[in-house]
């Protein structure tokens, strides 16, 4: 049901060209120092990851990534959802814990009677897709407010028609899919439309792997759902995205709006959260983490993900330094 580790052989090609670039035009010590870099003991070892379905797609492919140099070295990603990530980080089960949302101050409390310390780096950037299937004939923009009337608690049992969202649609069965309550993204989008984390409707179909969302929205012309924007962009022909209306008129999700901050409310942060004594402790998640940074920005592009500006690249490498120590 939920998404694992991709095979080397799932892996986009596109990915492992702007790696191949990336690392070409490098400044790699042991590239400048021949022979010196291959005495090195080589990495090997597990590094555990889980938590967000929708930061898995970078982590997954950072690890296949760095796995081509490091063969002895398994990076196993699981999809938990942020909360159920959190969960496994705070009890020390994991290396590292993907994450669609900040911790939340439970789950701080949680990392700290166990204690779990932990570093935030940011990886990327999200637009948090609205999307319908590619039939719908009706559907171009949703203000928040329309979002809301179909999303929030109230609207359970009550709101069951596209008419009732906006007289101007159809009176046709609304359909809605959208991520379990474990997910970050289900958080986000809640906090966001709803006015509240957490406050929404019961009565969709709720999955943790957002493949099943797509698949039920592209199933019907009056379906609706939403999660993270590589999402949208893996399937692009099969679903439109929706524009939304945050108060300065629609906007379509992209990586310039979610940049520039046009694409409100629905653009956000994507983390990893990484285990400080972990680090310490495996040579192997250190070397991971130090890869993943270095190389970020290639990795984030080629697998659809919008890309950190030159400030956020800044702190993510201060965020990494502090790890080292």
């Amino acid at each position: 049901m939920k998404r694992t580790t991709l095979s080397r052989t799932a892996l986009p090609a596109a990915v492992v060209l702007a790696f191949s670039l990336a690392a070409c035009g490098g400044d790699n010590e042991d590239a400048a120092t021949g022979d010196a870099g291959s005495e090195e003991e080589a990495a090997s070892g597990e590094i555990i990851v889980d938590g967000s379905s929708t930061v898995q797609p970078l982590t997954a492919a950072a690890g296949e990534l760095f796995a081509e140099e490091n063969s002895d070295v398994n990076v196993s990603v699981a999809t938990s959802g942020t909360g159920g990530g959190f969960e496994k980080f705070c009890l020390g089960q994991t290396d590292i814990s993907n994450a669609s949302r900040a911790i939340e101050d439970d789950e701080i409390a949680i990392c700290e009677e166990n204690g779990v310390e932990y570093t935030e780096l940011r990886v990327a950037t999200d637009a948090l897709t609205v999307v319908a299937s590619a039939d719908n004939e009706f559907l171009t923009c949703l203000t928040v407010e329309e979002l809301a009337t179909m999303w929030g608690p109230e609207a359970e049992g009550t709101i069951t028609t596209w008419d009732q969202v906006n007289p101007e649609f159809p009176a046709e069965e609304i359909e809605l899919y959208g991520p379990g309550t474990d997910s970050g993204t289900f958080d986000y989008f809640t906090d966001a439309v709803n006015g509240e984390e957490g406050a929404s409707r019961s009565d969709y179909n709720a999955s943790e792997d957002d493949n099943t969302i797509v698949q039920g929205v592209t199933g019907s012309p009056n379906a609706l759902g939403y999660f993270g924007y590589t999402y949208f962009e893996e399937n692009a022909e099969a679903l439109k995205a929706v524009e939304v209306d945050g108060g300065g008129g629609c906007v379509a999700p992209s990586a310039e709006t979610a940049s520039d901050d046009t694409y409100v409310p629905l653009s956000r942060p994507l983390f990893i959260y990484v285990s400080n004594a972990a680090y310490a402790e495996k040579p192997q998640l250190a070397e991971f983490i130090d890869f993943y940074q270095q190389n970020v920005n290639d990795i984030a592009d080629a697998a659809q993900f919008i890309t950190l500006n030159d400030d956020q690249l800044s702190e993510l490498e201060t965020g990494v330094s502090g790890l080292a120590g």
